[in-house]
């Protein structure tokens, strides 16, 4: 893909502009975002948050150019300005024999840092399934180019047994996935409907639950694997996917324009409704 091939520089300017027509052409994505920076981000007034809005959706539009760059491009230009703390907490982990559940949120930036990861620990993730059968093929080709496996979020046997054997696995539980076992936790101060998972795999498999969080300034990209969540899980479910939650939520506020704020993440509430109706 030629445009995976195009020098950063060029893929940002491209990106911004592509990011500020996304903007116009897709409203109801463009609704759905400014929703949810008013739900989440209530300090902030109109004029900051229509700001943020407008950043979120240039970031998205440089987002795609990294996706393509990690897929199908080189990241040689991009390792030079990478920084990444914490690789001594996966290394101690790594010794203890345990398998690592590397907790993030959908932040735009998520596949180029994965790829950067890979070239210091060997990373598994886990996904949604394509309904078009061109772009699964064309999604797990890119990723299986770096990444150790990809396992279906059906196919949760196989990623149960990849870490119990040690295996270190990326995961973003910060979508509402219909039809999974989920509860309501907070998600900035919101009910989120959230998926139990995390918690189901700490306690099946003992592995631990590390936070990961990445962004971008500028040219630069930063990696910052936290401590594992201790401790965890514990025998309420709601409490751990509360802390899993908190700790998204703290990488946000991080980088709130680098955050998938296009996705409805508070589609399903506890009195039926949706914040978007």
């Amino acid at each position: 893909m030629a445009a995976a091939r195009l020098p950063v520089p060029l893929q940002h300017a491209l990106g911004r502009l592509l990011g500020a027509l996304a903007r116009w052409l897709l409203p109801s994505r463009r609704r759905a975002a400014r929703i949810n920076l008013a739900l989440c981000l209530p300090e902030l007034d109109e004029a900051a948050r229509e700001a943020l809005l407008r950043a979120h959706f240039r970031d998205v539009g440089i987002g795609l150019f990294e996706f393509a760059r990690a897929w199908w491009g080189e990241i040689a230009p991009i390792r030079a300005n990478a920084q990444i703390e914490g690789l001594e907490i996966l290394q101690r982990l790594r010794e203890e024999g345990r398998g690592i559940l590397l907790v993030s949120g959908h932040f735009m930036t998520l596949e180029l840092c994965g790829r950067l990861l890979c070239d210091h620990v060997p990373l598994a993730g886990m996904y949604r399934p394509h309904r078009s059968p061109v772009l699964e093929w064309a999604v797990l080709r890119g990723r299986l180019r770096y990444a150790r496996a990809m396992f279906a979020n059906h196919n949760t046997r196989a990623a149960l047994r990849y870490l119990k054997h040690g295996g270190i696995l990326w995961y973003a539980p910060d979508q509402d996935m219909r039809g999974k076992d989920t509860v309501y936790a907070p998600f900035f101060g919101v009910p989120a409907a959230t998926i139990t998972a995390t918690h189901q795999f700490a306690r099946l498999t003992g592995c631990a639950v590390v936070p990961f969080f990445h962004r971008r300034e500028g040219s630069r990209y930063v990696l910052r694997i936290g401590e594992p969540l201790t401790p965890f899980p514990s025998d309420d479910v709601v409490a751990d996917c509360t802390r899993v939650n908190a700790a998204i939520e703290a990488m946000v506020r991080q980088a709130p324009s680098q955050y998938l704020w296009l996705h409805r993440r508070f589609k399903r509430q506890p009195d039926g409704r949706s914040r978007y109706d």
